[in-house]
């Protein structure tokens, strides 16, 4: 018997039938305004805007997140979110654009599928991302980066 584990690029027959709403509108099945697609990813409007011009970029496949995906997914992520990032700014002319990509729940992701929000920005439009700065000192630092080394 076939088991399904998150991260394997199971094809989508041999997935669990569960499908996300971004898959749901992928298909049609719920509609969308759509921005852009490609063999990889597709692209559409936020329903949810924050500010006008808050495009969604999606994988295609259903990844769960960015560590599940293939380096040609994630490049496409990330050219799809340049090219709308240009488009927003040349229509909505906004102060600046967050793009934000985000894994799991305790990372703030809340669709377990794949993707990220180009958000165009303006001063006081209510958006924060806070962190606590803890700044450990360098010999830490490279602690931890030899920790991420192969």
């Amino acid at each position: 018997m076939l088991e399904y584990k998150r991260g394997n690029h199971m094809p989508s027959f041999l997935r669990p039938s569960m499908s996300t709403l971004f898959e749901k509108l992928l298909s049609g099945e719920l509609p969308c305004a759509k921005v852009f697609e490609d063999e990889h990813v597709f692209a559409f409007m936020d329903a949810g805007q924050v500010n006008d011009g808050h495009v969604i970029v999606a994988t295609n496949a259903p990844r769960e997140t960015l560590m599940d995906c293939s380096d040609a997914e994630a490049a496409a992520l990330m050219r799809a979110a340049r090219r709308i990032a240009i488009a927003v700014q040349a229509a909505f002319a906004p102060e600046g654009i967050t793009v934000l990509q985000a894994n799991r729940p305790a990372g703030w992701q809340t669709v377990p599928h794949l993707h990220l929000h180009v958000l165009p920005r303006h001063a006081g439009d209510g958006v924060e991302l806070v962190w606590p700065r803890k700044e450990p000192g360098i010999e830490r630092l490279r602690e931890l980066a030899a920790r991420l080394q192969p």
